[in-house]
C-alpha cells in the first residue's frame, strides 16, 4: 500500500482532498448518531470504550497482516498522545453538556475542532488561494449556524470546558497529520491505542464514583448491550479518521480539516431521516452556507 512511505504523500487535487473530507465528514456524523442512540441507554464514555477497544484490534490485525513497515518512534508518540488527549477532550466535552445549555458550549467546540488546525495549517502551509479563504470563512460560519442552538443559563464553567474540549479535538486533527508520516493506518493505529489508555483510566477511576449513585436496577440496564452501538459508532468514526487523515496526508491541513468538521450537518440530517427530528431553519441554513463552502474549497 502507498500509505507505508512518507514519499506517497504527494500533493492531491482539491476536489478530492473535499471529497475525502466529505467521507470523514459523513462517516464522524453518523458515528455521533450511532452513539447518541447508544447513550440513551448506556453511559457515553462505555460506548465509546467499547467501539475505541474493538477499532484498536481491528487496526492492529491490518497492519500486523498487511506487514506495514514500524512507524518512527516520533510519528508512533504523534499519533499517541492525540488519541490520548482526544479521548480526554472527549470527556471534558461530555462533562460541558452536562453543565448548562449544549447549544452554545456544542457550538463552541465544533467551531475550536476546526480553527485550531485552520489557523495551524495556514501558519505552516500558508494562505491559500483567495476563493479558498472565503471557503474557510464560509465553513467556519456553517459549523456555527449547524451546532448552535438557542439555550438560556449557561454557565461560564460549560464554555470553558467547551472550549477546552473543542481545542483538544483540533490538537487531535493536527496530530493525526503528523502521525501519518510514516503511514496513514500506523497513525489511526496509535492514536487509537492513546485513546484506549485514556478511556480506560478514566472507566476505571472516575466512572465508578459517578456509577455509586445509580440503583441496581439501572446498573443492569447500563452493561446491557451497550457495546452493539460502540461498535458500530467505533468503526465509523473509524472510517471517518482514515478520510480525514488521508486528506490531510496528501492535500491541505486546513482544507481537510474545516470540511470534515462539518459533520454535526450530518448527525442533523440523520436524525431527520430516521427519527423525524427536523432541522431548524438555522440549521438548515448552516448546510446551505457549508454546501457553497464546500463548493469553493473544490474549486
Amino acid at each position: 500500500m502507498a500509505f507505508a512511505s512518507p514519499s506517497a504523500a504527494a500533493s492531491i487535487a482539491p476536489v478530492l482532498s473535499v471529497g475525502l473530507g466529505l467521507v470523514a465528514a459523513a462517516t464522524w456524523g453518523g458515528s455521533d448518531f450511532a452513539g447518541g442512540l447508544g447513550a440513551r441507554r448506556s453511559p457515553a464514555l462505555l460506548v465509546a470504550a467499547s467501539g475505541h477497544l474493538v477499532t484498536l484490534l481491528l487496526l492492529l490485525a491490518a497492519c500486523f497482516f498487511g506487514q506495514l513497515p514500524l512507524p518512527h518512534r516520533a510519528e508512533f508518540l504523534e499519533g499517541a498522545i492525540g488519541g490520548l488527549e482526544g479521548s480526554l477532550a472527549l470527556a471534558v466535552f461530555y462533562r460541558a453538556l452536562a453543565m448548562g445549555a449544549m447549544g452554545l458550549t456544542a457550538a463552541l467546540t465544533g467551531l475550536l475542532t476546526a480553527l485550531v488546525p485552520v489557523a495551524y495549517g495556514l501558519w505552516v502551509e500558508g494562505l491559500p488561494a483567495p476563493l479558498a479563504r472565503a471557503g474557510l470563512l464560509l465553513g467556519a460560519v456553517a459549523i456555527w449556524l449547524i451546532a448552535h442552538s438557542p439555550g438560556h443559563g449557561t454557565p461560564p464553567r460549560a464554555l470553558l470546558l467547551g472550549a477546552l474540549s473543542g481545542a483538544g479535538f483540533g490538537l487531535q486533527l493536527i496530530l493525526l497529520k503528523l502521525a501519518s508520516k510514516d503511514g496513514v493506518l500506523w497513525a489511526l493505529t496509535s492514536a487509537r491505542l492513546g485513546g484506549v489508555l485514556a478511556m480506560s483510566a478514566i472507566l476505571l477511576f472516575v466512572w465508578p464514583r459517578q456509577g455509586e449513585k445509580e440503583n441496581i436496577g439501572s446498573q443492569s440496564r447500563i452493561w446491557s448491550g451497550f457495546w452493539k452501538m460502540g461498535i458500530l459508532a467505533g468503526c465509523l468514526d473509524t472510517i471517518g479518521n482514515f478520510g480525514y487523515t488521508l486528506a490531510a496526508h496528501g492535500g491541505r491541513l486546513d482544507l481537510a480539516a474545516l470540511v470534515s468538521s462539518l459533520y454535526p450537518g450530518f448527525t442533523i440530517l440523520l436524525a431527520a431521516m430516521i427519527l423525524r427530528e427536523h432541522p431548524t431553519r438555522r440549521q438548515t441554513l448552516g448546510m446551505a452556507v457549508a454546501l457553497a463552502s464546500v463548493v469553493m474549497l473544490s474549486l
